[in-house]
């Protein structure tokens, strides 16, 4: 029998079918909203319960006017196209920030690395709640602090804006790129920097040259848990945005606070067919790692 050997004990035997029924219960657990979501996005009503229609499987109880509202009704676009303009800027900058954080926190001669390691993953420790309440007040404060010279006031704030959204789900971002950027630098080979250097090339020909090559599965594995994170998050955008930079998380939770609409179903299974492929992607991206790095014969 695969995976069980024929000498393994009574005790074993117990265990390893135990061990199986519990992962599988646990997934059931996991999956079982999911696929609850998706049979109700089609409901040709406007509940959010399975019609008896639906239960006798009749195609009267089925319907796609909640993906036509969706792709039709003015709030639900305005709120796409925010989450598609916030998104993928941040995502730039978590990409870029991250990566550069994680290649110097790589180098054993930086000072304190442990302790910076911290300060730049705390986004992700700290509850979004708090992070999101310090970001509006540091935004929402028109002046700068400068040591031996007092306040320098600004004309603007970054509350309500673009910026202020981009940079606020950046922050949320860059944990996640250092994260994998690191982890993919573990197995990185110093010696092909300095055969590098010895050739000739400069700091900057051999990153993009030698070492992003090597590590950008990672960073793009990054990339994408940053865009996952800035996509989906409705926290922080309602501290720090305004009604113009509503985004798609923030019009569901609206929609589940105000009007009960079963089109947060229908978005709701979009998102998690985006989430789907996003997942097939960052798999692919692992196994490219794997052979890069010399742990997978295939």
């Amino acid at each position: 029998m695969s995976g069980l050997p024929t000498y393994a004990s009574p005790g074993q035997r117990v265990w390893y079918y135990s061990f199986r029924v519990i992962c599988g219960l646990i997934f059931f657990f996991l999956i079982a909203p999911i696929l609850v979501i998706i049979p109700l996005s089609f409901n040709a009503e406007n509940f959010f319960t399975f019609t008896p229609e639906m239960l006798a499987l009749d195609p009267a109880g089925f319907s796609t006017k909640h993906y036509e509202d969706f792709f039709s009704n003015s709030d639900w676009q305005l709120a796409l196209r925010n989450s598609l303009k916030i998104a993928p800027v941040a995502t730039i900058i978590s990409v870029s920030l991250g990566t550069l954080a994680a290649i110097g926190l790589s180098q054993s001669h930086v000072p304190f690395r442990r302790a910076i390691m911290a300060i730049l993953i705390s986004p992700m420790i700290v509850p979004l709640i708090i992070s999101a309440t310090g970001m509006y007040f540091f935004y929402s404060n028109p002046y700068i602090p400068i040591p031996f010279y007092g306040k320098v006031e600004l004309p603007f704030t970054l509350t309500g804006t673009y910026i202020g959204v981009v940079l606020a789900h950046a922050a949320l971002g860059i944990p996640f790129v250092i994260i994998t950027v690191t982890a993919t630098l573990v197995g990185f080979d110093n010696s092909l920097t300095r055969a590098a250097a010895n050739m000739g090339a400069g700091p900057v020909t051999t990153f993009f040259r030698i070492q992003m090559p090597l590590i950008l599965p990672g960073v793009v594995s990054g990339g994408l848990f940053a865009f996952i994170t800035s996509f989906d998050e409705v926290v922080v955008v309602l501290f720090v945005g305004s009604a113009g930079q509503k985004t798609l998380p923030w019009q569901m939770f609206t929609g589940l606070r105000e009007q009960i609409s079963p089109t947060i179903l229908a978005v709701a299974t979009i998102l998690i067919g985006i989430s789907i492929l996003l997942l097939v992607v960052l798999e692919v991206l692992r196994r490219r790692s794997e052979r890069l790095r010399g742990m997978s014969p295939s």
